[in-house]
């Protein structure tokens, strides 16, 4: 008999294994197809637009606007609507006519004649360039009163690549164009505002990692305000203006700790921002509350992308799958797509943002819903580079009607969050300690480009409890939660009821900004065991086992059984971002892991450069790397590995 459970119970746990290796993934959900595309058509798409009749239009950084009709069909038909324009980053409907946001001017393009071409270019408004190349612009996106908002790029330093400057008065502003075509500035602090989007009628907007911008994030805009980039504030002054906060103002709270060139600007301001104390932007909140604007969700460099772009929200009433209402994010350089669900805390946005859809062709800048729930995608990497293989194409995502095991949501709690999921949940793993990971950071703010995640601490967990229909699980923490901080909730250990699946995405990141008032749960309605604690790789050990004070190899220590292929390693690449920036063998954002092979380095000294890049080791690279602390180390020791087999 005890021969008899103990074969049981191996074969029982065989079939656990199995059914949680076979967890669905992204594809199994979602499929990108690509249209058939003319030959020598160029689609470097800088806007894109679903019009009353189906049809989708779209616009080219080359300056034309080109119309698909029967855009979901097998034969979709393409016709050329305007040309000759300059840069198109944005495209939009109104009233019979397409507007678009040139580099220097917002341009109403209108067919009279019905013959499928624009004869009628008309400026609605042009506003001032300094000739800078960094000077795009980005919209329009139409008000419910009829009018339009465009953001403006700044442009960036003589002495610093990354560091952005408004030369002319609408760099590094959000502004508003009246129906009858006259301009008001509306609010500043952008540096790189790639995606402008009226969501329900209310103004939002992403940003790029940058100066001043320790990682991408989603803004929701109110008239005056100011997200952080203070190259706008040059024009905070001028008698249009709403936004109260000054350049003198903003620079005296950095402690006057400047640098200044000939002209009395302020060209470099020092690292203001330290490990100690990185909460300068929302110490500035705090001081000039009814100006400064934080994000409403920070997209974690790296991980939910580099080159934050469109932002849109699911409006097919379940066409495209269970998220009706939630809004998708794009990243162009990382080729791909978030999803982000948000919350309203004490009148202010904040929420989570979990990824979505990866790997496609090219970078993802612009989407647009179809009229049969699928979303297209608009793709581009001139000049900006990105993962995938190709410069630039036109594709679409579709639902299949399956379920996937994923995170609905993610609500605050005022003792920890509230997560809701697609399906139930397997209860014995749901209630299980160690089934989750819970640990919060924060960017610092500062001049310097970007910012590694800093103040970084784990959450310990006081109990779960997990809801009678088993789609609800309530995670409370033993002590309070960090206002302002960014919390990393990994689900490894979560299996679906029934199936035993994994989640498709086992990672969530909440932006804190207020936490919520309300009754707290006492540990009497919470479960609190640990049982079943993770383990390593069962081929690979731990490099903490592996890697000895002085960061040499121990003597005998071996990184791994034998080197991974590379259909071994290519889920571990995808699941850690790696191929949103590395291919094996050909320049992306970064450089090619064969090149990194060449340069010798052990497959330890890799794992330290995952953890702690040094872009000074590649200085032909104008993106420099993220830290990737979210890379376990067996799996990191895994792709060293790999990397290195590529120079045998």
């Amino acid at each position: 008999m005890k021969r008899f459970l103990k074969t049981t119970l191996m074969f029982l746990a065989s079939c656990t294994f199995a059914l949680a290796q076979e967890t669905p993934t992204e594809e199994d959900f979602y499929k990108i197809l690509t249209p058939p595309i003319p030959e020598g058509l160029i689609l470097e798409v800088g806007g894109l637009t679903t019009l009353p009749n189906g049809s989708i239009a779209m616009a080219t950084r080359r300056g034309d606007v080109l119309l698909m009709d029967n855009p979901t069909s097998n034969k979709p038909y393409f016709r050329k609507f305007a040309s000759g324009l300059h840069e198109i980053l944005g495209l939009a409907w109104k009233d019979g006519s397409l507007y678009c946001a040139q580099r220097g001017e917002l341009t109403k393009l209108t067919d009279k004649n019905g013959d499928g071409k624009a004869e009628i270019y008309e400026t609605v408004y042009s506003w001032p360039v300094s000739g800078h190349y960094h000077e795009y612009s980005f919209g329009p996106k139409i008000a419910p009163d009829g009018s339009f908002f465009v953001s403006g790029n700044v442009a960036f330093g003589n002495e610093e690549w990354w560091r952005g400057e408004s030369r002319v008065p609408g760099r590094g502003w959000i502004f508003r164009i009246t129906p009858d075509g006259k301009y008001e500035p509306y609010a500043t602090g952008v540096r790189s505002p790639a995606g402008i989007s009226m969501i329900d009628g209310e103004l939002f907007y992403t940003d790029n990692q940058g100066d001043w911008m320790g990682s991408g994030g989603i803004w929701k805009v109110d008239k005056g305000d100011f997200m952080g980039h203070p190259a706008g504030l040059r024009w905070a002054e001028m008698p249009n203006s709403p936004v109260k906060l000054t350049e003198k103002q903003f620079f005296s709270f950095m402690d006057n700790r400047q640098v200044k060139n000939k002209e009395g600007r302020y060209i470099k301001p020092e690292n203001v921002a330290d490990e100690k104390d990185p909460k300068f932007l929302y110490m500035l909140k705090e001081k000039y509350p009814e100006s400064v604007k934080l994000p409403a969700v920070w997209l974690p460099y790296g991980i939910h992308g580099i080159s934050t772009s469109e932002i849109v929200k699911d409006d097919t009433d379940g066409k495209f799958g269970p998220f009706a209402g939630q809004l998708f994010v794009g990243d162009q350089g990382q080729s791909k797509i978030m999803r982000l669900f948000l919350e309203k805390v004490n009148g202010e946005y904040q929420g989570a943002a979990f990824d979505f859809r990866s790997n496609f062709q090219s970078g993802v800048l612009r989407m647009a819903f179809a009229k049969d729930g699928s979303m297209f995608v608009g793709e581009t990497n001139r000049g900006w580079g990105s993962a995938g293989d190709a410069n630039q194409g036109l594709q679409r995502l579709v639902w299949n009607g399956k379920m996937p095991f994923e995170m609905y949501s993610v609500k605050a709690k005022p003792d920890g969050f509230e997560i809701n999921f697609t399906m139930p949940v397997d209860r014995a793993s749901a209630e299980n300690l160690n089934s989750y990971e819970i640990s919060s950071f924060i960017y610092k703010y500062h001049a310097v480009y970007g910012s590694p995640p800093t103040n970084t601490e784990k959450v310990t967990l006081k109990g779960v409890k997990v809801s009678d229909d088993g789609k609800t699980v309530r995670i409370v923490a033993d002590g309070p939660l960090r206002r302002y901080y960014i919390h990393h909730l990994n689900l490894n250990g979560i299996r679906a009821a029934n199936s035993y699946y994994s989640l498709v995405h086992p990672s969530a990141y909440y932006t804190l900004n207020n936490i919520p008032t309300g009754e707290k749960l006492s540990v009497s309605d919470l479960s609190t065991g640990r049982t079943g604690a993770r383990q390593a790789s069962a081929d690979v050990k731990s490099s903490m086992d592996l890697v000895s004070p002085d960061g040499k190899n121990q003597p005998g220590a071996t990184a791994s059984a034998k080197v991974p292929t590379y259909d071994e390693i290519k889920p571990l690449l995808q699941r850690n971002t790696c191929l949103a920036c590395h291919a094996a063998d050909k320049r992306v954002v970064g450089p090619a892991y064969k090149d990194v092979a060449k340069r010798n380095y052990s497959d330890e000294k890799i794992v330290d450069l995952i953890y702690n890049p040094k872009p000074e080791n590649w200085p032909d690279y104008t993106t420099p790397m993220a830290a990737m602390p979210q890379v376990p180390k067996d799996e990191a020791l895994k792709i060293a590995a790999w990397i290195n087999s590529l120079d045998k």
